[in-house]
């Protein structure tokens, strides 16, 4: 049996259309196909929750809610939700980066028309399959949606600075509002279940052609989240809900002030109590919308590093142990093999290795990472096994050629070693292809051989990331072809 395969790694935001987002219409039916004519058998994405500030697809107002920006226009059209009269005030949107704003401000109009129109005219159309959604999901959407309307309700205001009974979570306090938000909270269901009905179709098309998803699982969940606001005791807070201890990473390759990133830290000992249970529901949750799914930082599983909620950088926090290997213990217990990708980058320990092999789960390794010391350097291929997923590059590195053009000193010498800069990319893809790891992603910015300006994050900045877009018409066919015949040649 052949387990060797490979795949490209691009966000549903990237995708062309005429949207002004990547949506789960047309673009991304033949972004599947474009991986079957390739050969390849996995489309990895970045998490799919609805963003908060900064539009990082790591910071969502829900660990279980789907982002309505990615709604298609279009199947809504299709299904008479929406009328082309609907269409002729939309705006002209770049397709090269995704503006946000805009297209939040332009969709919302569009979904609230679409809303409107299934309470008049549709919703008997759908209400067998409407009310099972709301029957499947409301464990956590009947707290999302009620999140979302206080929300806005109270001017965007951060959760822990509403009215004192919401904040809390007073049961006749939630009554009231609820009972006043009414219609806001039906809209807020109405748009999830249009958001999980066009997924799942998405999803069903490509396992049926043979492409798996490979799904993304942040360690942590926003603080500014229906999650910390509804399970307020797993997380460490204080008396007033705030935080006191916040997550990210010390000094590293990416910072050498480490990456503060601000969620609140787990109370394992308080999981424990509880069995587990919110993180079961989400790997279960992710489980039945993905095939595979990386989990974010892993090493947080072992411990993490947790840095006083007052502090301006991530130099002075501390590592603190988690219960990782009880709780993988227990999802094992409950469904047999893990189908997990264990994103174990950056400062990795002997106890985070046996972790992750303890449950045989692969891990990650990045070729951009390779060059930096000698021969000896464990992201080279020589130097892992089979239980890997390689990487030209991920979501936060710089592209290929972006990284190439910058290479320099030491480093650069070290890829002189192994290939010329002349066709380097495609050697470095090679190098992916041909190694041992079972696994090979390439993110679709080094398919396309694109510099720095197509980069999809830069860690540690704030803002003006997550938006990049690619155009069909970037793709040449010898790059298509290049692609193809260096999957089949190593056997993927």
């Amino acid at each position: 049996m052949n387990n060797r395969k490979s795949g490209i790694l691009l966000h549903i935001t990237s995708l062309p259309g005429a949207e002004g987002i990547g949506t789960l219409g047309k673009e991304a039916y033949a972004f599947i196909d474009f991986l079957v004519e390739t050969g390849q058998k996995l489309w990895q994405i970045l998490p799919l929750g609805p963003v908060g500030a900064g539009n990082s697809p790591y910071q969502c107002f829900s660990a279980f809610g789907g982002n309505a920006l990615l709604i298609d226009s279009e199947l809504l059209m299709q299904e008479h939700l929406l009328t082309p009269d609907d269409f002729q005030a939309m705006p002209r949107f770049s397709a090269k980066k995704v503006d946000f704003d805009k297209v939040s401000h332009w969709k919302k109009s569009l979904l609230e028309k679409a809303f409107i129109r299934f309470q008049e005219n549709r919703f008997n159309d759908y209400s067998n399959e409407y009310s099972h959604f709301l029957n499947e999901h409301g464990w956590w959407l009947n707290d999302y949606a009620l999140f979302i309307s206080a929300r806005n309700y109270f001017g965007g205001l951060h959760w822990s600075e509403w009215d004192r009974g919401i904040k809390f979570r007073e049961q006749d306090a939630l009554d009231a509002l609820t009972a006043k938000l009414k219609k806001q909270i039906d809209y807020q269901k109405f748009i999830q279940f249009l958001f999980f009905r066009q997924w799942h179709g998405l999803k069903r098309y490509a396992n049926e052609n043979g492409v798996q998803i490979v799904g993304d699982v942040p360690l942590y969940v926003s603080g500014d989240s229906s999650d910390v606001w509804t399970n307020t005791d797993i997380f460490l807070l204080d008396e007033d809900l705030n935080p006191t201890e916040v997550g990210g990473v010390p000094p590293d390759y990416f910072s050498e002030t480490g990456q503060l990133w601000g969620n609140p830290v787990f109370d394992w000992p308080k999981l424990k109590e509880r069995q587990y249970d919110w993180w079961m529901a989400r790997l279960h949750f992710n489980l039945n919308m993905f095939n595979l799914v990386r989990i974010d930082h892993f090493r947080g599983l072992e411990s993490f590093w947790s840095v006083p909620a007052d502090e301006e950088t991530a130099i002075n926090g501390k590592w603190i142990p988690a219960h990782g290997y009880e709780m993988l213990s227990l999802i094992k217990s409950q469904i047999g093999i893990l189908p997990f990708i264990a994103e174990d980058l950056g400062i990795i320990t002997t106890e985070v290795d046996h972790l992750r092999e303890r449950f045989n789960l692969p891990g990650m390794k990045v070729l951009q990472f390779a060059f930096t010391t000698d021969a000896t350097n464990k992201d080279l291929p020589h130097n892992y096994d089979k239980n890997f997923v390689v990487y030209t590059g991920t979501h936060d590195n710089n592209t290929t050629l972006g990284w190439l053009n910058k290479v320099d000193g030491e480093e650069k010498e070290m890829v002189s070693k192994y290939f010329s800069t002349y066709d380097s990319i495609r050697k470095l893809v090679e190098m992916a292809m041909s190694s041992v790891a079972e696994t090979a992603i390439l993110p679709m910015q080094d398919v396309l051989e694109l510099d720095e300006r197509s980069r999809m994050n830069t860690p540690g900045t704030p803002t003006g990331n997550w938006g990049w877009r690619f155009q069909w018409k970037q793709l040449k066919t010898t790059q298509k072809n290049f692609l193809r015949e260096t999957t089949l040649k190593y056997n993927r």
